[in-house]
């Protein structure tokens, strides 16, 4: 074998699945003289993501399933098809040591086409329940790397790795402290702030929430810094027009600064966000996607609730439920100072730093053993 070791990373599809993988190439290319090719899913942001951050990538033209209208996924079988076909030929070209998967659509048929030519597999699994994909390929992974105790439920106890999800590394290093942080986006350093992030298209729930509640926010003296996502167009601008103390926009590009102005961050439930969180020791309320497979989201946000390490509001009570419990989250009574403390002090507890090098640990036991 040669030194330099051949690498294969697939999955993709959101941020969720490709600033972890991301983080893992990183590391790799730190520890291992190594080439990396990933493989994503045409059209997908990881076409553009992964070049931006400097490596090459092949796209598949596998899609995801239509649950509601079934007859919609013969096309999607098709493509299913074509992406196991070049997938198998990807893995026959590049001959790679290994194969990751971190989930997403163009993890299934890459993985088992690596499996299948006898190439050893590691998965990421980000979430507190595994998806199906994952838990099929698991039967034939050497390792699998998981951010949450009692995975053992979906995977063989022997091949699983608590390691926690790669979390981008200029959010862990930035020194930003609060008050520089708040000025940043124009702010008062000494009042209190609330951060609303809902992913990069944005969520229509806590927008919506947000659109509703932002008057009453800033009327009570808590400064707001709103990412709305690219689908809301406007709408949250024209609403906080006049406010002072409200920052709203379609994407937050210093999101370092984001988190280190912000006393509560309101949140969906993916896993990179959890994890983010947690390694940053930030109170949140969470309110998970219901348009996720298997409602991973749910699953993951009860992980914390249960802990007491963040706040619980269901998708479809948000409208009603979200603004109040901000509210009391952020009044600074006793009270509320006391649950701020208490939620920063357990979420911390479940964060696992320097995740990237562990799985790295995990590749290289795999690939050389010897070293």
């Amino acid at each position: 074998m040669s030194d330099k070791y051949k690498i294969l990373i697939s999955g993709g599809g959101t941020g969720g699945h490709i600033f972890p993988a991301v983080s893992i190439a990183n590391a790799l290319k730190r520890r291992l003289n190594c080439d990396i090719l990933f493989v994503g899913a045409e059209n997908r942001m990881e076409m553009e993501k992964v070049p931006a951050a400097g490596y090459q990538i092949v796209g598949l033209p596998v899609a995801g399933f239509n649950r509601k209208n079934l007859f919609k996924n013969i096309p999607v079988l098709y493509k299913l098809w074509k992406s196991i076909r070049k997938a198998r030929n990807i893995v026959k070209e590049f001959k790679p040591d290994i194969a990751i998967g971190v989930g997403g659509y163009a993890s299934g048929p890459v993985l088992k086409a690596a499996q299948k030519a006898g190439v050893p597999t590691l998965l990421q699994e980000q979430n507190s329940y595994a998806g199906v994909t994952n838990k099929l390929l698991g039967k034939d992974a050497r390792k699998i790397c998981v951010a949450y105790e009692g995975m053992d439920r979906f995977f063989p106890g022997d091949k699983v790795i608590l390691t926690g999800n790669p979390v981008r590394k200029d959010l862990v290093d930035a020194a930003a402290n609060r008050a520089k942080a708040r000025e940043s986006f124009g702010l008062a350093a000494e009042r209190p702030t609330l951060l609303v992030v809902g992913g990069s298209l944005g969520a229509l729930t806590l927008n919506e929430s947000m659109e509703a509640g932002l008057r009453r926010l800033v009327d009570m003296g808590i400064q707001v810094i709103w990412q709305t996502g690219r689908n809301f167009g406007d709408r949250g601008k024209e609403i906080s027009k006049g406010m002072k103390g409200a920052v709203v926009t379609r994407f937050i590009n210093d999101m370092a600064a984001a988190y280190a102005a912000a006393d509560l961050v309101v949140s969906r439930a993916g896993a990179s966000s959890i994890s983010e969180l947690q390694l940053l020791g930030k109170p949140c309320v969470l309110v998970p996607s219901p348009n996720v497979a298997e409602d991973h989201q749910t699953k993951n946000a009860r992980a914390l609730s249960d802990r007491g390490a963040a706040k619980f509001v269901s998708d479809a009570e948000a409208r009603e439920k979200l603004i109040p419990m901000v509210i009391d989250l952020m009044s600074n009574t006793p009270e509320s100072r006391k649950q701020l403390a208490e939620m920063e002090a357990n979420i911390r507890k479940m964060a696992l730093p320097n995740s990237d090098e562990r799985i790295v640990d995990e590749v290289m036991k795999i690939i050389c053993p010897a070293k």
